[in-house]
């Protein structure tokens, strides 16, 4: 525990489109079935990690971090990428673009959501609502 908050998993992929998969399943696993946000966090961290492949150091053979962790009442799930140079993720002025459409998402299924920087490396961190998963996983 650190800081009132508790983790539950951590998972590190490559960054590769092919890799959104696991990342799905990492979440799935994690949560377990039947938890109150387990679609809204599969979905978001889905949107963050498709962000990190797309627009970071971490799609041009670099690697994505996964963290799941408990606070309280509340479940946070961050995606770490290699960094966009400075850059970070925004809400686009027109939601209803062809692309730029997964911030919003995240935006509308999240409690709250935010960017932080982590050396050169950026962290996007997203609050669900729900009790912590009923048994820890720890990854092989």
């Amino acid at each position: 525990m650190n800081g009132g908050r508790a983790v539950i998993a951590s998972l590190t992929l490559p960054g590769t489109e092919r890799a959104a998969v696991q990342a799905r399943a990492f979440v799935r696993d994690a949560l377990c079935s039947g938890h109150p946000s387990l679609d809204d966090v599969r979905t978001c961290v889905n949107e963050a990690f498709t962000n990190a492949v797309e627009h970071t150091g971490s799609g041009r053979g670099g690697k994505v971090g996964l963290l799941l962790l408990a606070a309280g009442t509340e479940i946070i799930a961050e995606v770490a990428d290699d960094g966009a140079g400075g850059a970070g993720p925004w809400l686009r002025d027109e939601p209803l673009a062809e692309d730029g459409r997964g911030m919003w998402m995240i935006d509308a299924l999240a409690l709250g959501w935010g960017v932080r920087r982590d050396g050169t490396r950026t962290v996007v961190w997203m609050r669900f609502p729900g009790p912590p998963p009923s048994r820890v996983v720890v990854p092989a």
